[in-house]
């Protein structure tokens, strides 16, 4: 089965504010934030049996070759609802994911393997490291893709999706410094590593508590 993969993004500079302990100032907070966009889409686009991503905004920026589509809703899961009914209607015999775009460990076999288990059952989810949370939703062609994410959202997508085991860059997505430092564990994406190797050097930048 192919798959269009949707991944949820918000304009800087109101993304990932959790986040801004692991930068020096609001310059290095926005690298790091584009970096980990960056490792999962390249990560997703590897990934066999993704047949295009879908870049779901708030805003009209520049996404460079993606697809993208431009939310109406306000909100998380309207944003993904709204765009499932979209590409369901652009490629409607491909399957739908809903992937956060904050997974800088994501490798794309481990994103392969997820869709090719996906692919046996009508509508399943990953959750999280915490396993309270959500990191893809997936649905075949013809099922609602019906969004529930935010917290707690392993029990709501549980309540009528299988659950799938994934390995650990498509299950650590990063919110706080805390988060990050954990996915650096299990190796980052080129982008992310890079502007962490950089902010490494500068003694103005640290990535955990004091």
């Amino acid at each position: 089965m192919r798959w269009t993969v949707l991944i949820p993004t918000k304009s800087l500079p109101e993304a990932k504010t959790r986040l801004t302990g692991a930068s020096a100032d609001s310059a290095a907070h926005h690298r790091l934030v584009r970096a980990i966009r960056a490792d999962t889409l390249a990560a997703a686009r590897a990934a066999d049996g993704v047949a295009r991503l879908v870049i779901v905004t708030d805003r009209s920026d520049d996404h460079g070759a993606e697809l993208t589509f431009v939310q109406t809703a306000p909100g998380l899961n309207a944003a993904l609802a709204e765009a499932a009914a979209d590409a369901a209607n652009r490629w409607p015999r491909d399957g739908l994911v809903a992937l956060l775009g904050d997974l800088p460990a994501l490798r794309p076999d481990e994103l392969a393997h997820a869709l090719a288990d996906a692919a046996r059952t009508p509508r399943s989810f990953v959750p999280d490291a915490a396993g309270t949370g959500t990191t893809l939703l997936a649905v075949h062609p013809g099922v609602l893709l019906a969004p529930a994410f935010g917290p707690g959202s392993a029990a709501r997508h549980a309540a009528g999706a299988v659950r799938l085991d994934a390995g650990p860059g498509l299950r650590h997505d990063v919110d706080t410094a805390d988060d990050l430092e954990t996915a650096r564990v299990f190796g980052l994406g080129a982008f992310t590593r890079r502007v962490l190797e950089a902010a490494d050097s500068s003694p103005t930048v640290h990535l955990g508590p004091a």
